[in-house]
């Protein structure tokens, strides 16, 4: 049977009012009681109902995270940013993927709601701006990572991490430069796709839309993407990556048509996912502040949570890691 306050205020002779203040480290109870009562609550097995604390405090201390999927090697430091945060405040974190589905995606969101969790944060929305309405009509924060054009978003510039990657291929002597997308209506392919243009531009090369090869942004996307390119006459001799799990795909497509990276064709991913460093050759790769990504999305819930409601939005930026992929053109 389960223990209440009321049996530990029997057992320590005061009132159930002066158990429950000590239990919640009111400062007009004493520390010797409020370690004598926090003591004997462990000794009796008291465990404190989420229920009865979330009717008082109206907050029921869980946040939602919602995620395309649990398997996308991307959003492992994410979610780890996220947890960090959240467990330093008090927070527990639940997860849901929605496996890239948006009819998924709001039933997901909605089903949160109806377990009652104080916000939501979303990675990689399908939904995107439909938050804007959404949070309105739901009554809860939500925070999104990659989505600018959304109030309340947490993301890493993608047109520059885009320049840096293209800008790098020109200065290793690469003019014909390919690229290999994913969906076109993703926020974060269109601010990659831009920066890619940008940089040719810059140095004075005409955009080619044939350069730009079809993926999926994952592997076998990558891969298909790959032999698109490799068609050409001539065919890119450096590729700009949608993210790693292209470039991995790419490099396979390669292998298959008996080329080598770097020396037949440079290759560049984007995220710096873990198994970046070590591919074979480890990849030159644009990373994105994965973990901080997580942790400012959290922190910026927990101000919607205090009542702040116009944080700032927030832009990270990303790094160039050079690794073995890219070889200079000519030498």
């Amino acid at each position: 049977m389960s223990v209440s306050i009321k049996d530990i205020a029997k057992a320590a002779g005061v009132s159930p009012s002066t158990v429950s203040r000590a239990l919640r480290d009111h400062p007009r109870i004493s520390q010797q009681t409020k370690e004598y009562i926090c003591r004997l609550a462990v000794e009796m097995g008291y465990t404190p109902s989420a229920v009865a604390r979330s009717l008082v405090t109206r907050r029921t201390m869980t946040i939602g995270l919602v995620l395309p999927s649990v398997s996308d090697p991307f959003l492992s430091q994410v979610v780890l940013g996220v947890e960090e945060v959240a467990l330093d405040n008090g927070y527990r974190v639940f997860l849901c993927s929605f496996y890239n589905d948006p009819v998924q995606e709001r039933s997901i969101v909605e089903a949160f709601l109806e377990h009652r969790v104080d916000g939501i944060v979303v990675t990689s929305s399908r939904l995107d701006t439909a938050y804007t309405a959404l949070q309105e009509q739901l009554g809860i924060p939500i925070v999104l990572t990659n989505c600018r054009e959304y109030a309340y978003s947490v993301s890493t510039d993608n047109l520059h991490g885009g320049r840096l990657a293209v800008d790098y291929l020109l200065q290793l002597g690469h003019t014909r430069i390919g690229y290999i997308a994913t969906d076109p209506q993703k926020q974060a392919n269109r601010s990659r796709l831009a920066g890619y243009r940008q940089a040719l531009q810059e140095r004075g090369i005409a955009f080619d839309p044939a350069l730009v090869g079809v993926g999926d942004g994952r592997a076998e996307g990558g891969k298909r993407g790959m032999q698109q390119l490799l068609a050409l006459n001539p065919p890119p001799t450096a590729v700009f990556c949608y993210n790693d799990m292209t470039a991995i795909g790419a490099a396979a497509a390669l292998r298959e048509a008996g080329l080598r990276v770097p020396d037949d064709v440079s290759l560049v991913g984007f995220d710096d996912i873990d198994w970046a460093a070590y591919s074979n050759p480890p990849l030159t790769t644009v990373r994105q502040p994965r973990r901080e990504l997580g942790r400012r999305a959290m922190q910026m819930l927990l101000e919607l949570l205090a009542g702040e409601e116009s944080p700032t939005k927030v832009v990270l930026q990303g790094e160039l890691v050079v690794r073995a992929s890219c070889r200079p053109l000519w030498g």
